[in-house]
């Protein structure tokens, strides 16, 4: 069987990826929900179901008992990332999506789980423009 040959694409026929980009900066959470490195990462995973994001891959690491926790959670559709510091009481996240998954949902779901006193939330729109 013969393979037959593929057009060349037009510019205008380039995937032009678009999503949205939370950062979230949450404050006033009790420190023992920032330090426990398996809660988080199954808090995110969580968060990314709630989304309806499809996991591909996770990563937590945790500085020491009482110390904070950084992981990602690497998806289809982008990732989330959560940095935590317990002394602070603070935690970052950045919840990157595309497609038809809903970012706001799975910051609904950390929120939720972390109990912020404080939120400070930045949404960006991501996407590329190709001339």
């Amino acid at each position: 069987m013969k393979r037959a040959a593929l057009p060349e694409l037009a510019p205008a026929a380039i995937h032009q990826p678009a999503g949205q980009h939370l950062l979230a900066d949450l404050s006033g959470i009790e420190a023992a929900r920032l330090s426990d490195c398996a809660v988080l990462e199954n808090l995110l995973r969580q968060a990314a179901q709630a989304a309806g994001a499809h996991v591909l891959f996770s990563h937590f690491h945790g500085f020491g008992t009482g110390l904070g926790v950084t992981g990602v959670v690497l998806l289809a559709e982008s990732h989330i990332t959560i940095h935590t510091w317990p002394e602070n009481g603070y935690a970052a996240a950045d919840i990157f999506m595309c497609g038809a998954a809903q970012p706001e949902l799975a910051l609904a779901v950390i929120e939720q789980a972390l109990h912020p006193t404080n939120r400070t939330v930045r949404v960006i729109a991501r996407s590329a423009e190709i001339s």
